[in-house]
This record gives C-alpha cells, sequence and structure tokens, in this order.
C-alpha cells in the first residue's frame, strides 16, 4: 500500500509513519510544511529508504499538494496536518482557521480530484483518514458520561472551533462527492518526540532545568491521556478496517486531572534526575487560560469493537518512559526550545 501522511513530522504524524515503515508497505510519503511544530530530525532514520518520500509543502498549496500526489500516487491519506496548540490559538486564532479549515478543504479537494483519475476498482478502494480531536464536544461536567461518537459539537476554543469545522468538511465531502472518509477523534497524546510547548513535555523539561513547573489554575481539569503509539495503531486500524462515513473515538479509558499527571512527571523526574529532586517543590499555579475546559473523556467502544483496536500502554508506565525519553534526547528538544522557550502561553488577547 502506498499512503501519504500530511504532518508527518510532528508529534502523532511521525508516529503513524514509524508504525507504518514497519508494517513494511509499498510507499509512505509525509507532506510537511516544517512548521515551528514539526522536527524533520524526527523522520531523519527514514530519510535514505527507498519506501520513504518526503514532500515539503503546505496543505492551503493546491498546486503542491497535487503535485504530491502525483508523484506518490497513494491508495489512502492520513491527514493528520494542522495547527494544534490551544494556548496559541487563545493569542492568535487566524492560523489555525486557515489551516485546519482552509487547508483540508484543500485536501478534500485534492483526494476527491486524484480519486477520480483512479480506475473503478482503484477508487472503490482509496481511503481518505480525518484525523481530530475530542475538543470539538466541549467540556463534560465531572458526573457526565464521557463522549460518545453521537455526542453534539460544542467546542469552546478556537483551535477546537476549527477542527469542528474540518471535521465538518470532512463528512460533507462524503456526503456529497462520495470521498471514501474516515473521522477519528482523539483524546490527548502523549509520549515522545510531542513538542515542548505542550503540558508534559514543558513539565518535565522544567523540572530537569529546576525551574518552575506551572500549573493553569487549581490543576484539577481532567484529561483522558492516550499514547502517541497506541493511537497511530487505532489510526491504521481504522484505515484497515473502519466503515466508510463512520467515526471512530479514539480513547485509553485513563482519565486523570493534570495535577494527577504532573505529580506522576514529578515521580518519574525524582527517579532520573535527583540533582534536581523533589521536583514536586517545583510546582507552581498560575492563573488559568481563557475558556478552559473542565474534563475530556471518551468511551472508545465502537472503535475496541468494530476496528479491533484497544488501548494497551499503562499511563504511569507510559508516563515514566517519556520523561526517561526527554531526559536522554535534549539534541532532538534543544533547538525547540531555544526558539519558543519554555513559557506557558494562552492568556488572551
Amino acid at each position: 500500500m502506498r499512503v501519504l501522511v500530511t504532518g508527518g513530522c510532528g508529534f502523532i504524524g511521525s508516529a503513524v509513519v514509524r508504525a507504518l515503515m514497519a508494517r513494511g508497505v509499498e510507499r509512505v510519503g509525509v507532506l510537511d510544511a516544517l512548521t515551528y511544530a514539526a522536527n524533520p530530525a524526527t523522520l531523519a532514520a527514514f530519510e535514505d529508504r527507498a519506501e520513504y518520500a518526503f514532500f515539503q509543502a503546505d496543505i492551503r498549496d493546491r498546486a503542491a499538494v497535487a503535485a504530491a500526489l502525483e508523484a506518490l500516487r497513494p491508495q489512502a491519506i492520513l491527514h493528520l496536518a494542522a495547527e494544534t496548540h490551544v494556548d496559541r490559538s487563545i493569542d492568535g486564532p487566524g492560523v489555525f482557521i486557515e489551516t485546519n479549515l482552509g487547508g483540508t478543504q484543500v485536501m478534500l479537494e485534492a483526494a476527491e480530484d486524484w480519486r477520480r483519475s483512479l480506475s473503478d476498482a482503484e477508487a472503490e478502494a482509496f481511503r481518505f483518514v480525518h484525523v481530530s480531536t475530542d475538543e470539538v464536544f466541549g467540556a463534560l461536567k465531572p458526573d457526565d458520561p464521557p463522549f460518545t461518537e453521537d455526542s453534539p459539537y460544542c467546542p469552546r476554543s478556537p483551535y477546537a472551533a476549527s477542527k469542528a469545522g474540518a471535521d465538518f468538511l470532512a463528512r460533507a465531502w462524503h456526503e456529497t462527492y462520495g470521498l471514501p472518509v474516515i473521522v477519528t477523534n482523539c483524546s490527548n497524546n502523549y509520549g515522545p518526540y510531542q513538542h515542548p510547548e505542550k503540558l508534559i513535555p514543558l513539565m518535565t523539561l522544567r523540572g530537569l532545568a529546576g525551574e518552575d513547573m506551572p500549573v493553569y489554575g487549581d490543576g484539577l481539569q481532567v484529561r483522558d491521556w492516550l499514547h502517541v503509539d497506541d493511537h497511530a495503531q487505532a489510526l491504521l486500524a481504522a484505515l484497515d478496517n473502519g466503515q466508510v462515513g463512520d467515526t471512530y473515538l479514539i480513547g485509553a479509558r485513563a482519565e486523570r486531572t493534570n495535577l494527577e499527571i504532573v505529580a506522576g512527571i514529578c515521580a518519574a523526574l525524582d527517579g532520573v534526575a535527583p540533582e534536581t529532586a523533589p521536583h514536586a517543590g517545583l510546582l507552581r499555579h498560575v492563573p488559568d487560560r481563557p475558556g478552559h475546559d473542565r474534563r475530556y473523556a471518551i468511551n472508545p467502544s465502537r472503535a475496541e469493537r468494530d476496528l479491533g483496536w484497544r488501548a494497551t500502554t499503562d499511563l504511569m508506565e507510559g508516563l515514566s518512559r517519556t520523561v526517561g525519553w526527554y531526559r536522554d534526547n535534549a539534541t532532538w528538544w534543544w533547538p525547540m526550545v531555544e526558539a519558543g522557550g519554555l513559557a506557558r502561553r494562552g492568556q488572551g488577547r
């Protein structure tokens, strides 16, 4: 199989590329604009592999996307390219609308044009997997049941609104044009190769440096945490077994408050970086960000049943391994830290 992964140099996209390469597919193409959030070093191990191709292009560039499709001749597209940091969307929403909505429109149009150029059998087998987030559903109350595929959309940040719009576009291209779309919505991901601006790497790197570890508000916001490698396997399962036109929620049934996650990070840091221990003493509560959703949770029953997939990584074990990875891979993350620092964003306009 030949697969194009948009945003393949990013956090989740690179995990998908590694999973595809490990599977031994015919060819994996990565289309990535290499914005601040991408790091080519993430996929450096594949650069000389004949089955790997890289296309530096913005998903908003229709001509460049079409050229990549013609060069790779994909049988499937896994669309992950997006602006994803909620804090940045609060400070500057425009690029989120342009990339997540406008870029998805370009990808859908280009994919449908490409599909129409294929033989009937190839067009029937073609798939477009649109990867999204649980944040499109808004916030849950403490006793609410987890989100399901039937939960109403209620986005509460510019990021979530832009992804909600992209989800609707993907479904519209399926209903209107017959593009064989599958939509997935995932919970919070963690693991190696995540940009240092996100919660777990941010706290890890500040703790390693002996700096204050800033927690928004009271830190009791709840998220369902999914290891990125489990997510990558879920996306391949959706590609293999997903029903065209369906949506699958991808989660690990691992709800924790932010304070619990940070406590786990501190415990892991105490083991690998005793020179800056005890790390719990570095925690500092800072003003909450505007519109901070209190709780997300996913019911992944449909994905588990219909895709034959289930998350297998224990949260605290995965968190400990992630902390150890950041300690051991400063050459990967240091250029990103130099470019953007380790400050929390999202205090509004």
